[in-house]
């Protein structure tokens, strides 16, 4: 049972709330037995606060079985509580340095099932550029954040979501042949950051660099982009040491707040297994 809700679980909020962490800590599904012996309570009090939080979508049942984890409107919680730190933690303050420094718009976005959503985003001051609000969502495929992040997923996801993303042709140079994206997101590995040359917009380019927490793990991807007009990629990755700079300051100040993200967001994917490191580590050898 998690420690934080050992002396918290008498009340209906404090066993509803010991249901969830369980699901948020575990990367598979969890079925009613597993979630009574992980919580300590009673299997007919689990599957009322399962039943509870199913109909609010905290949960969700995964088809033709009879486990579960985090629902949609978790995870939209759990986005809205991101955005909302950054507003009054340093993490703000960090992309508007950025933005000042680089002149050009940047952005943070994480994982979620099979697109990036922006958890936070500073706007450059100039006239021309492209507008997304936080918590828009942007392909994975076709973007610098999307890219990184699928690069530095265990290998079975990988797989996964390139046998079933739709890889859209959006410009003339975006990459649809699931195995040319899987050279390209093994060099991304390698090199240490992804770059999105006009794959998504005409005309629009971006650089992407990884968030990671403490261990070392990607939890989520800081990036610029602008019009190629403005800002050639050669001329970007000339940048590249500051946006690293400012992905180290953001892991350090919420690492934490992003990784619980992830695990809302990765939980929803279905396909995390404890077994993927050894995958993972082989695709860096």
């Amino acid at each position: 049972m998690p420690d934080s809700f050992q002396n918290g679980t008498g009340s209906a909020l404090g066993k509803a709330l010991a249901v969830l962490e369980v699901l948020l800590e575990e990367p598979l599904p969890l079925s009613l037995g597993d979630i009574a012996a992980r919580t300590d309570l009673p299997r007919q009090t689990v599957h009322r606060m399962v039943k509870q939080l199913e109909e609010n979508a905290l949960l969700r049942r995964d088809p033709g079985g009879d486990s579960y984890s985090v629902g949609p409107r978790m995870i939209d919680l759990g986005m809205q509580a991101i955005s909302a730190s950054t507003r009054v933690a340093p993490v703000r303050r960090v992309l508007h340095n950025l933005v000042a420094r680089m002149g050009e718009t940047c952005n943070l976005g994480v994982l979620a099932r099979d697109e990036v959503i922006y958890v936070e985003r500073v706007e450059c001051d100039w006239p021309l550029r492209i507008q997304y609000g936080v918590g828009s969502r942007v392909p994975l495929h076709a973007t610098g954040i999307g890219k990184l992040l699928l690069a530095h997923l265990p290998a079975r996801e990988r797989r996964r979501l390139l046998r079933v993303l739709p890889l859209t042709q959006l410009t003339e140079r975006t990459i649809t042949d699931p195995a040319r994206l899987e050279e390209e997101l093994t060099t991304i590995r390698r090199r240490g950051y992804a770059a999105n040359d006009r794959e998504n917009t005409p005309g629009l380019i971006g650089l992407a660099v990884p968030i990671r927490n403490p261990k070392g793990k990607v939890i989520a991807g800081l990036a610029v982009h602008a019009p190629e007009a403005r800002l050639s990629l050669s001329r970007a990755l000339e940048n590249l040491p500051l946006l690293n700079e400012a992905a180290g300051e953001l892991a350090n100040y919420f690492a934490e707040d992003l990784e619980g993200l992830q695990a809302m967001t990765q939980g929803d994917n279905d396909v995390l297994r404890h077994d993927d490191k050894e995958g993972y580590e082989n695709d860096l050898a």
